[in-house]
Protein backbone atom coordinates (compact mmCIF):
# COMPACT_ATOMS: atom_id res chain seq x y z
CA UNK A 1 0.00 0.00 0.00
CA UNK A 2 1.21 3.60 -0.79
CA UNK A 3 1.17 5.62 2.84
CA UNK A 4 1.55 9.26 3.38
CA UNK A 5 3.05 9.92 6.91
CA UNK A 6 3.02 13.62 7.70
CA UNK A 7 4.73 14.74 11.12
CA UNK A 8 6.75 12.12 10.04
CA UNK A 9 10.02 13.77 12.15
CA UNK A 10 8.32 13.87 14.77
CA UNK A 11 7.46 11.82 18.07
CA UNK A 12 4.60 9.80 16.72
CA UNK A 13 5.68 9.95 12.94
CA UNK A 14 9.31 8.65 13.69
CA UNK A 15 8.25 5.40 15.29
CA UNK A 16 5.34 4.50 12.63
CA UNK A 17 7.48 5.19 9.60
CA UNK A 18 9.96 2.24 9.99
CA UNK A 19 6.95 -0.09 11.44
CA UNK A 20 5.10 0.60 8.37
CA UNK A 21 7.63 -0.14 6.00
CA UNK A 22 8.56 -3.51 7.62
CA UNK A 23 5.24 -4.40 6.82
CA UNK A 24 6.22 -3.99 3.27
CA UNK A 25 4.73 -0.84 2.61
CA UNK A 26 6.02 2.29 0.25
CA UNK A 27 5.82 5.24 2.67
CA UNK A 28 6.31 8.50 1.75
CA UNK A 29 6.98 11.07 4.63
CA UNK A 30 5.97 14.70 3.95
CA UNK A 31 8.39 16.88 6.14
CA UNK A 32 9.34 20.35 6.06
CA UNK A 33 12.79 20.14 7.40
CA UNK A 34 14.29 16.22 6.06
CA UNK A 35 17.17 17.08 8.22
CA UNK A 36 15.16 16.27 11.52
CA UNK A 37 14.61 12.99 10.56
CA UNK A 38 16.34 9.96 11.96
CA UNK A 39 16.01 7.56 9.41
CA UNK A 40 16.73 8.39 5.33
CA UNK A 41 15.32 7.26 2.30
CA UNK A 42 15.48 3.38 1.47
CA UNK A 43 14.01 0.83 -0.42
CA UNK A 44 10.06 1.82 0.97
CA UNK A 45 10.78 5.17 2.20
CA UNK A 46 10.63 7.86 0.04
CA UNK A 47 11.01 11.59 1.75
CA UNK A 48 9.64 14.49 0.22
CA UNK A 49 9.77 18.22 1.20
CA UNK A 50 6.56 20.10 1.90
CA UNK A 51 4.58 22.25 4.15
CA UNK A 52 1.19 22.01 5.15
CA UNK A 53 1.11 25.92 5.84
CA UNK A 54 1.85 26.12 2.03
CA UNK A 55 -0.76 24.57 0.02
CA UNK A 56 1.11 25.35 -3.51
CA UNK A 57 2.60 21.68 -4.36
CA UNK A 58 0.67 19.82 -1.76
CA UNK A 59 -1.51 17.94 -4.02
CA UNK A 60 1.15 16.93 -6.53
CA UNK A 61 3.23 15.23 -2.64
CA UNK A 62 0.01 13.25 -2.43
CA UNK A 63 -1.05 12.38 -6.01
CA UNK A 64 -0.98 7.94 -6.09
CA UNK A 65 -1.22 7.82 -2.19
CA UNK A 66 -3.77 5.70 -0.93
CA UNK A 67 -3.79 6.03 3.33
CA UNK A 68 -2.41 9.40 5.09
CA UNK A 69 -1.71 9.71 8.13
CA UNK A 70 -2.29 12.93 9.75
CA UNK A 71 0.40 13.58 12.98
CA UNK A 72 1.02 17.25 12.44
CA UNK A 73 1.21 19.63 15.05
CA UNK A 74 2.00 23.97 15.11
CA UNK A 75 3.04 23.87 18.68
CA UNK A 76 6.42 23.61 18.52
CA UNK A 77 6.14 27.09 16.25
CA UNK A 78 5.23 29.06 19.33
CA UNK A 79 2.20 29.28 21.93
CA UNK A 80 0.99 32.29 19.80
CA UNK A 81 -1.52 31.33 16.57
CA UNK A 82 -0.76 27.88 17.22
CA UNK A 83 -4.54 26.78 17.25
CA UNK A 84 -5.21 28.49 14.22
CA UNK A 85 -2.15 27.40 12.48
CA UNK A 86 -3.65 24.12 13.73
CA UNK A 87 -6.64 24.49 11.79
CA UNK A 88 -5.44 26.27 8.34
CA UNK A 89 -3.16 23.22 8.22
CA UNK A 90 -6.03 21.38 8.52
CA UNK A 91 -8.10 22.66 5.85
CA UNK A 92 -5.48 23.01 3.59
CA UNK A 93 -4.75 19.22 3.56
CA UNK A 94 -7.87 18.06 3.84
CA UNK A 95 -8.54 19.47 0.39
CA UNK A 96 -5.19 18.43 -1.25
CA UNK A 97 -5.96 15.12 -0.02
CA UNK A 98 -10.09 15.16 -1.78
CA UNK A 99 -8.39 16.40 -4.85
CA UNK A 100 -5.78 13.60 -4.96
CA UNK A 101 -7.75 11.19 -4.31
CA UNK A 102 -7.09 9.71 -0.86
CA UNK A 103 -8.64 7.10 -0.08
CA UNK A 104 -9.11 7.46 4.22
CA UNK A 105 -7.20 10.06 6.34
CA UNK A 106 -5.90 8.23 10.06
CA UNK A 107 -5.66 10.98 12.09
CA UNK A 108 -4.24 10.73 15.76
CA UNK A 109 -5.63 13.43 18.07
CA UNK A 110 -6.52 14.55 21.61
CA UNK A 111 -9.09 12.59 24.35
CA UNK A 112 -11.23 14.83 26.14
CA UNK A 113 -15.11 15.93 26.53
CA UNK A 114 -15.61 19.44 25.17
CA UNK A 115 -18.80 19.50 27.42
CA UNK A 116 -16.51 19.69 30.48
CA UNK A 117 -14.61 22.43 29.31
CA UNK A 118 -11.40 21.20 28.30
CA UNK A 119 -8.27 23.04 27.51
CA UNK A 120 -8.10 25.01 23.84
CA UNK A 121 -5.51 23.01 22.97
CA UNK A 122 -7.39 19.66 23.52
CA UNK A 123 -10.78 21.28 21.78
CA UNK A 124 -8.41 22.67 18.87
CA UNK A 125 -7.04 18.88 18.67
CA UNK A 126 -10.94 17.70 18.17
CA UNK A 127 -11.68 20.64 15.64
CA UNK A 128 -9.02 19.46 13.58
CA UNK A 129 -10.71 15.93 13.41
CA UNK A 130 -14.08 18.01 12.33
CA UNK A 131 -12.38 19.88 9.35
CA UNK A 132 -10.71 16.70 8.09
CA UNK A 133 -13.81 14.81 8.23
CA UNK A 134 -15.87 17.91 6.71
CA UNK A 135 -13.24 17.35 3.32
CA UNK A 136 -15.45 14.22 2.46
CA UNK A 137 -12.25 11.85 2.52
CA UNK A 138 -13.01 8.73 4.84
CA UNK A 139 -11.53 9.77 8.30
CA UNK A 140 -10.55 7.19 11.06
CA UNK A 141 -9.77 9.32 14.36
CA UNK A 142 -7.67 8.34 17.50
CA UNK A 143 -7.93 10.34 20.32
CA UNK A 144 -5.72 9.61 23.87
CA UNK A 145 -4.65 11.16 26.25
CA UNK A 146 -0.81 11.39 27.80
CA UNK A 147 1.26 8.97 25.50
CA UNK A 148 3.76 7.10 27.75
CA UNK A 149 7.07 6.16 26.17
CA UNK A 150 10.57 7.44 26.05
CA UNK A 151 10.57 10.53 23.89
CA UNK A 152 7.02 11.63 24.20
CA UNK A 153 6.96 15.24 25.10
CA UNK A 154 4.46 14.16 28.21
CA UNK A 155 6.42 11.45 29.34
CA UNK A 156 9.43 13.88 29.62
CA UNK A 157 7.84 16.59 31.49
CA UNK A 158 6.59 13.66 34.01
CA UNK A 159 10.48 12.24 33.64
CA UNK A 160 12.75 15.68 34.38
CA UNK A 161 9.79 17.42 37.43
CA UNK A 162 10.12 13.81 38.97
CA UNK A 163 14.17 13.55 38.54
CA UNK A 164 15.16 17.22 39.00
CA UNK A 165 12.83 18.51 42.20
CA UNK A 166 13.29 17.00 45.86
CA UNK A 167 9.49 18.09 46.38
CA UNK A 168 6.81 18.29 43.75
CA UNK A 169 5.25 21.47 44.68
CA UNK A 170 1.60 20.70 42.68
CA UNK A 171 -1.39 22.97 42.27
CA UNK A 172 -5.05 22.33 43.71
CA UNK A 173 -5.83 20.12 40.40
CA UNK A 174 -3.42 17.56 40.75
CA UNK A 175 -6.52 15.12 41.52
CA UNK A 176 -7.62 16.01 37.57
CA UNK A 177 -8.46 11.84 36.37
CA UNK A 178 -6.07 11.26 33.40
CA UNK A 179 -5.87 7.68 31.56
CA UNK A 180 -2.33 7.64 29.98
CA UNK A 181 -1.15 4.94 27.08
CA UNK A 182 1.65 3.58 26.14
CA UNK A 183 3.50 4.09 22.98
CA UNK A 184 3.25 0.58 21.66
CA UNK A 185 -0.08 0.40 22.29
CA UNK A 186 -1.16 3.89 20.21
CA UNK A 187 1.14 1.98 17.31
CA UNK A 188 -0.89 -1.09 17.73
CA UNK A 189 -4.37 1.00 17.05
CA UNK A 190 -2.45 3.23 14.02
CA UNK A 191 -1.37 -0.08 12.41
CA UNK A 192 -4.33 -2.32 12.66
CA UNK A 193 -6.50 0.17 11.73
CA UNK A 194 -5.42 0.14 7.64
CA UNK A 195 -6.55 -3.65 7.36
CA UNK A 196 -9.75 -2.91 9.53
CA UNK A 197 -12.55 -1.71 7.60
CA UNK A 198 -15.18 -1.16 10.62
CA UNK A 199 -12.39 1.90 11.46
CA UNK A 200 -13.36 3.40 8.67
CA UNK A 201 -15.45 6.93 9.21
CA UNK A 202 -15.27 6.27 12.65
CA UNK A 203 -13.63 8.07 16.39
CA UNK A 204 -12.20 5.86 18.88
CA UNK A 205 -11.18 6.42 22.82
CA UNK A 206 -8.25 5.08 23.54
CA UNK A 207 -6.75 4.90 26.66
CA UNK A 208 -4.20 2.18 28.78
CA UNK A 209 -6.23 0.28 31.56
CA UNK A 210 -5.43 2.12 34.27
CA UNK A 211 -7.17 5.75 35.19
CA UNK A 212 -4.71 7.81 37.40
CA UNK A 213 -5.16 11.09 38.95
CA UNK A 214 -2.00 13.05 37.62
CA UNK A 215 -0.75 12.69 41.07
CA UNK A 216 -0.27 9.09 41.01
CA UNK A 217 1.23 9.33 37.75
CA UNK A 218 4.45 11.28 38.91
CA UNK A 219 3.89 8.65 42.30
CA UNK A 220 4.33 5.64 39.94
CA UNK A 221 7.30 7.87 38.13
CA UNK A 222 8.79 7.98 41.38
CA UNK A 223 8.35 4.12 42.78
CA UNK A 224 9.81 2.84 39.56
CA UNK A 225 13.02 4.82 39.98
CA UNK A 226 13.20 4.26 43.79
CA UNK A 227 12.80 7.96 44.24
CA UNK A 228 11.39 10.05 47.23
CA UNK A 229 9.20 12.57 46.26
CA UNK A 230 7.04 14.21 48.71
CA UNK A 231 4.13 16.14 47.01
CA UNK A 232 2.94 19.33 48.75
CA UNK A 233 -0.32 21.53 47.44
CA UNK A 234 -0.13 24.96 46.85
CA UNK A 235 -3.59 26.26 46.28
CA UNK A 236 -2.21 29.36 44.66
CA UNK A 237 0.04 27.44 41.90
CA UNK A 238 -1.46 28.55 39.01
CA UNK A 239 -0.50 26.74 35.03
CA UNK A 240 1.43 29.79 34.42
CA UNK A 241 3.65 29.59 37.41
CA UNK A 242 3.99 25.58 37.24
CA UNK A 243 4.71 25.85 33.53
CA UNK A 244 7.14 28.63 34.42
CA UNK A 245 8.86 26.50 36.78
CA UNK A 246 9.12 23.98 34.22
CA UNK A 247 10.86 26.05 32.10
CA UNK A 248 13.71 26.38 34.60
CA UNK A 249 13.34 23.18 35.23
CA UNK A 250 13.58 21.03 32.06
CA UNK A 251 15.00 21.09 28.73
CA UNK A 252 11.82 21.08 27.19
CA UNK A 253 10.87 23.77 24.76
CA UNK A 254 8.33 26.07 26.40
CA UNK A 255 5.75 26.54 23.79
CA UNK A 256 5.13 22.61 24.28
CA UNK A 257 5.44 23.09 28.08
CA UNK A 258 2.90 25.78 28.36
CA UNK A 259 0.24 24.53 26.43
CA UNK A 260 1.10 20.74 28.02
CA UNK A 261 0.51 21.94 31.16
CA UNK A 262 -2.38 23.94 30.31
CA UNK A 263 -4.32 20.82 29.59
CA UNK A 264 -3.79 18.77 32.74
CA UNK A 265 -6.38 20.69 33.84
CA UNK A 266 -8.88 18.69 31.86
CA UNK A 267 -10.33 15.52 32.70
CA UNK A 268 -8.99 12.70 29.79
CA UNK A 269 -10.66 9.66 30.12
CA UNK A 270 -12.02 6.91 27.93
CA UNK A 271 -16.05 6.87 27.85
CA UNK A 272 -16.17 5.01 25.20
CA UNK A 273 -14.67 1.96 25.33
CA UNK A 274 -15.38 0.72 21.01
CA UNK A 275 -11.64 0.68 20.33
CA UNK A 276 -10.89 -2.32 22.75
CA UNK A 277 -13.67 -4.63 20.95
CA UNK A 278 -12.36 -3.57 17.25
CA UNK A 279 -8.66 -3.85 17.80
CA UNK A 280 -8.68 -6.06 20.33
CA UNK A 281 -5.54 -4.75 21.69
CA UNK A 282 -3.83 -6.47 24.51
CA UNK A 283 -3.47 -2.86 26.63
CA UNK A 284 0.02 -1.72 28.56
CA UNK A 285 -0.52 -1.74 32.60
CA UNK A 286 1.30 2.28 33.53
CA UNK A 287 3.68 0.27 35.93
CA UNK A 288 4.49 -1.93 32.44
CA UNK A 289 4.30 1.31 30.28
CA UNK A 290 6.90 3.37 32.81
CA UNK A 291 9.24 0.36 32.77
CA UNK A 292 9.52 0.04 28.72
CA UNK A 293 9.58 3.54 28.61
CA UNK A 294 13.32 3.52 30.52
CA UNK A 295 14.35 1.18 27.63
CA UNK A 296 16.08 3.38 25.39
CA UNK A 297 13.11 3.46 22.42
CA UNK A 298 14.31 2.26 18.46
CA UNK A 299 14.28 5.41 16.41
CA UNK A 300 14.48 8.27 18.61
CA UNK A 301 16.95 11.00 18.44
CA UNK A 302 19.20 9.13 21.46
CA UNK A 303 18.83 6.13 19.20
CA UNK A 304 20.48 7.82 16.59
CA UNK A 305 23.34 8.91 18.16
CA UNK A 306 23.96 5.39 19.68
CA UNK A 307 23.59 3.93 16.44
CA UNK A 308 26.27 6.51 15.21
CA UNK A 309 26.58 7.02 11.48
CA UNK A 310 24.61 10.17 11.07
CA UNK A 311 24.58 11.96 7.77
CA UNK A 312 25.89 15.48 7.41
CA UNK A 313 28.33 15.83 10.64
CA UNK A 314 31.00 18.57 10.85
CA UNK A 315 34.19 19.35 13.04
CA UNK A 316 32.94 20.99 16.47
CA UNK A 317 31.15 20.20 19.93
CA UNK A 318 27.41 19.39 20.80
CA UNK A 319 25.90 19.39 24.02
CA UNK A 320 22.51 18.18 24.09
CA UNK A 321 20.01 16.62 26.90
CA UNK A 322 17.54 14.18 25.23
CA UNK A 323 15.31 11.56 26.15
CA UNK A 324 16.29 11.80 30.54
CA UNK A 325 20.43 11.42 29.25
CA UNK A 326 23.11 13.97 29.07
CA UNK A 327 25.20 14.02 25.26
CA UNK A 328 28.24 15.32 24.90
CA UNK A 329 29.68 14.66 21.23
CA UNK A 330 33.28 16.04 19.81
CA UNK A 331 33.85 15.82 16.55
CA UNK A 332 37.73 16.52 14.70
CA UNK A 333 39.10 16.05 11.47
CA UNK A 334 42.21 13.88 10.63
CA UNK A 335 44.73 13.15 8.03
CA UNK A 336 44.68 9.62 9.26
CA UNK A 337 42.99 7.03 7.26
CA UNK A 338 39.40 5.73 9.20
CA UNK A 339 41.10 2.19 9.44
CA UNK A 340 44.03 4.01 11.36
CA UNK A 341 41.70 6.07 13.32
CA UNK A 342 39.92 3.11 14.15
CA UNK A 343 42.49 0.88 14.78
CA UNK A 344 44.56 3.27 17.60
CA UNK A 345 41.03 4.16 19.32
CA UNK A 346 39.94 0.01 19.59
CA UNK A 347 43.34 -0.20 21.83
CA UNK A 348 42.02 2.09 24.56
CA UNK A 349 42.58 0.22 27.76
CA UNK A 350 45.59 -2.00 26.86
CA UNK A 351 49.30 -1.15 27.30
CA UNK A 352 48.03 1.91 25.53
CA UNK A 353 46.21 2.89 28.44
CA UNK A 354 43.70 6.03 28.20
CA UNK A 355 45.54 8.62 26.34
CA UNK A 356 45.59 11.26 28.33
CA UNK A 357 46.16 11.89 32.08
CA UNK A 358 46.36 8.31 33.09
CA UNK A 359 46.80 9.55 36.61
CA UNK A 360 43.21 10.56 36.89
CA UNK A 361 41.88 7.05 35.44
CA UNK A 362 43.73 5.31 37.92
CA UNK A 363 43.03 7.68 40.70
CA UNK A 364 39.22 7.19 39.31
CA UNK A 365 39.65 3.32 39.74
CA UNK A 366 40.98 3.48 42.98
CA UNK A 367 37.84 5.89 44.51
CA UNK A 368 35.53 3.64 42.88
CA UNK A 369 37.67 0.41 44.56
CA UNK A 370 37.27 2.24 47.73
CA UNK A 371 33.83 2.24 47.17
CA UNK A 372 33.62 -1.20 46.85
CA UNK A 373 33.47 -0.68 42.94
CA UNK A 374 35.06 -2.69 40.49
CA UNK A 375 37.82 -0.06 39.93
CA UNK A 376 40.11 -0.20 36.58
CA UNK A 377 40.87 -3.88 36.00
CA UNK A 378 42.90 -5.07 33.49
CA UNK A 379 41.69 -5.72 30.13
CA UNK A 380 39.93 -9.36 29.73
CA UNK A 381 39.42 -10.83 26.09
CA UNK A 382 38.66 -13.86 24.29
CA UNK A 383 40.84 -12.62 21.83
CA UNK A 384 43.73 -10.10 22.83
CA UNK A 385 44.12 -8.98 19.44
CA UNK A 386 40.67 -7.81 18.76
CA UNK A 387 38.65 -6.07 20.70
CA UNK A 388 34.82 -7.84 20.96
CA UNK A 389 31.32 -7.31 22.64
CA UNK A 390 32.09 -8.56 26.29
CA UNK A 391 35.18 -7.55 27.09
CA UNK A 392 36.41 -5.88 29.92
CA UNK A 393 38.35 -2.40 29.38
CA UNK A 394 39.46 -0.72 32.68
CA UNK A 395 35.97 0.10 35.06
CA UNK A 396 34.26 -0.75 31.08
CA UNK A 397 32.58 -3.27 29.65
CA UNK A 398 32.57 -3.66 25.66
CA UNK A 399 28.75 -3.18 24.32
CA UNK A 400 28.97 -2.31 20.84
CA UNK A 401 32.04 -3.55 18.17
CA UNK A 402 31.13 -2.15 14.51
CA UNK A 403 34.83 -3.08 13.38
CA UNK A 404 36.45 -0.36 11.19
CA UNK A 405 33.50 2.37 12.22
CA UNK A 406 32.50 2.23 16.21
CA UNK A 407 33.23 1.26 19.51
CA UNK A 408 30.76 1.44 22.39
CA UNK A 409 31.99 1.00 25.88
CA UNK A 410 29.43 1.12 28.82
CA UNK A 411 30.65 2.20 32.34
CA UNK A 412 30.48 -0.29 35.50
CA UNK A 413 32.06 1.47 37.78
CA UNK A 414 29.96 3.13 40.89
CA UNK A 415 27.79 6.42 39.48
CA UNK A 416 24.11 7.63 39.90
CA UNK A 417 22.78 6.48 36.61
CA UNK A 418 24.28 4.31 33.69
CA UNK A 419 27.39 6.30 31.07
CA UNK A 420 28.75 5.14 28.14
CA UNK A 421 32.00 6.09 25.67
CA UNK A 422 31.68 6.10 22.19
CA UNK A 423 34.56 6.06 19.74
CA UNK A 424 33.15 6.31 16.03
CA UNK A 425 35.36 7.41 12.34
CA UNK A 426 33.50 8.72 9.45
CA UNK A 427 35.27 8.92 5.78
CA UNK A 428 35.93 12.69 5.83
CA UNK A 429 35.41 15.18 3.12
CA UNK A 430 38.23 17.83 3.18
CA UNK A 431 40.20 15.53 5.60
CA UNK A 432 40.41 11.43 5.52
CA UNK A 433 38.30 10.99 8.20
CA UNK A 434 36.43 12.84 10.65
CA UNK A 435 36.67 11.25 14.33
CA UNK A 436 33.44 11.27 16.49
CA UNK A 437 33.51 10.78 20.35
CA UNK A 438 30.61 10.72 22.02
CA UNK A 439 29.90 10.46 25.76
CA UNK A 440 26.32 9.32 27.45
CA UNK A 441 25.23 9.93 30.97
CA UNK A 442 21.62 8.80 32.31
CA UNK A 443 20.94 10.68 35.66
CA UNK A 444 19.41 9.01 38.82
CA UNK A 445 17.50 11.79 41.00
CA UNK A 446 19.61 14.75 42.37
CA UNK A 447 22.22 12.45 43.12
CA UNK A 448 22.92 11.95 39.51
CA UNK A 449 22.75 15.71 38.44
CA UNK A 450 25.03 16.49 41.35
CA UNK A 451 27.50 14.03 39.75
CA UNK A 452 27.12 15.43 36.36
CA UNK A 453 27.79 19.25 37.11
CA UNK A 454 30.23 18.35 39.75
CA UNK A 455 32.69 16.37 37.54
CA UNK A 456 31.60 18.32 34.45
CA UNK A 457 35.09 20.36 34.33
CA UNK A 458 37.21 17.69 34.96
CA UNK A 459 35.26 15.39 32.12
CA UNK A 460 36.06 18.58 29.98
CA UNK A 461 39.89 18.36 30.66
CA UNK A 462 40.13 14.76 30.19
CA UNK A 463 37.68 13.76 26.64
CA UNK A 464 38.78 16.46 24.81
CA UNK A 465 42.70 15.68 25.81
CA UNK A 466 41.22 12.22 25.05
CA UNK A 467 40.27 13.27 21.51
CA UNK A 468 43.64 15.31 20.60
CA UNK A 469 45.09 12.58 21.81
CA UNK A 470 43.76 9.73 19.60
CA UNK A 471 43.80 12.27 16.39
CA UNK A 472 47.77 12.67 17.25
CA UNK A 473 48.54 9.19 17.62
CA UNK A 474 46.45 7.85 14.68
CA UNK A 475 48.37 10.71 12.22
CA UNK A 476 51.84 10.17 13.86
CA UNK A 477 51.50 6.16 12.35
CA UNK A 478 50.50 7.16 9.08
Amino acid sequence: MKILVTGASGYIGGRLVPRLAALGHHVICLVRNPGMLNFTSQENIEIRQGDLLDPSGLQAIMHGIEVAYYLVHSMADGVRGYLDRDLIAANYFSSAALEAGINRIIYLGGLGECAKAISPHLEARQQVGDILRASGVPVTEFRAAIIIGSGSMSFEMIRYLTERLPILFTPQWIDTLCQPIAIDNVLDYLLRSLDEPRSVGSIFEIGGPDILTYSQIMRGYAKIRRLNRPQVRLPFLTTGLLALGAEVITPLPAPYLHILIDGLRSEVVVNDRTAQSVFSVKLLPYEHALQQAFKFSEHGELDAYFKGGQPGLVPGTTHKITEGVFIEQRRLVSSADPAQVYATFAAIGGEQGWFYMPWLWHLRGLIDKLLGGVGLRRVQSSDPARIQPGDVVGGYRVEVVDEGHLLRLRNEMKAPGPAWMQFEVQPGKRARSLYIQTSFFEPHGMAGLAYWYVLYPFHQLIFNGMARAIIRQAQSQT
